[in-house]
């Protein structure tokens, strides 16, 4: 296997977060998928977590974020398809799969190899080697289901990148027609924070960050065209803190306060 880069390297961030919630906080994310791989995963990255309550929990509430807005995205569109950009080891297929849908999970080939080698593909989850931000994922995704209604899910994705490039992905995957696109992201206050301390803690203090979104109607209006904003919530406002250390949740609450980090959901 390769050498994974800085920011692929991160994808072992969210796994342990899971892990994590499955064994102490089911409440907020169970994720038996998770619980299955901690063996396979390299024996020194357990012991040398370095990560709090609060930053373990942080992944984990995006995953739960994620599957929330899958699940009611499915719901409302029972002939939906999921397509999850830089999916890493995210295991949301096997906590939210209905039975029918079609699934496909993208990333750079070294992580998808990876990927493979940890998680083989399921029935109906298909996994896609390549560059996010050019067109040939989401024309081979239109091309094997028509005009089908797409939720693109991008989590702990678009920080590592710069405006311009964030937008120009967007607008393409407008092009395509019936799009919906859900990511988080923070506000430059979370920005600053992340920076100064997130990443430290969770070991990564090399990966650049650049992107954040203040007001997710001014987004919509950088992109352009028809792009409606469908919700701009706080990060942990439906993530259970009952059982928490009282760290964890006062540092919950003041980043919801103060929209520190939030989940955008657009209509394209």
């Amino acid at each position: 296997m390769s050498k994974l880069g800085v920011v692929e390297d991160t994808l072992f961030v969210p796994m342990l977060g899971r892990i994590y919630a499955a064994e102490h906080c089911p409440q907020i994310l169970y994720d038996k998928k998770a619980l299955e791989l901690k063996k396979k995963l390299p024996s020194d990255l357990i012991k040398q977590n370095m990560q709090n309550q609060y930053t373990l929990l942080a992944s984990a509430s995006r995953s739960a974020n994620m599957d929330r807005i899958i699940r009611s995205f499915l719901e409302r569109r029972p002939d939906g398809v999921i397509v999850q950009l830089g999916c890493g080891l995210e295991t949301t297929y096997h906590r939210c799969d209905n039975g029918k849908t079609h699934w496909y999970a993208m990333d750079l080939p070294h992580v998808i190899e990876y990927r493979r080698g940890l998680l083989p593909e399921p029935e109906r989850e298909l996994y896609i080697s390549g560059d996010a931000f050019a067109k040939d994922w989401i024309k081979k995704v239109r091309n094997d289901v028509l005009d089908a209604p797409i939720l693109v899910t991008a989590g702990g994705l678009f920080h590592y990148f710069e405006e311009h490039k964030v937008i120009a992905l967007l607008r393409m995957i407008g092009q395509f027609g019936n799009m919906e696109v859900v990511f988080d992201t923070v506000n430059k206050r979370g920005m600053t924070m992340m920076k100064k301390k997130y990443m430290k803690q969770v070991g990564h203090a090399d990966a650049q960050m650049f992107f954040y979104v203040d007001s997710a109607e001014e987004l919509a209006a950088k992109i352009g065209g028809n792009v409606k904003v469908i919700a701009e919530e706080p990060y942990y406002r439906y993530i259970p803190k009952n059982g928490l250390k009282l760290y964890t949740k006062v540092s919950m609450t003041v980043s919801d306060q103060f929209k520190m980090v939030k989940m955008i959901h657009l209509k394209l």
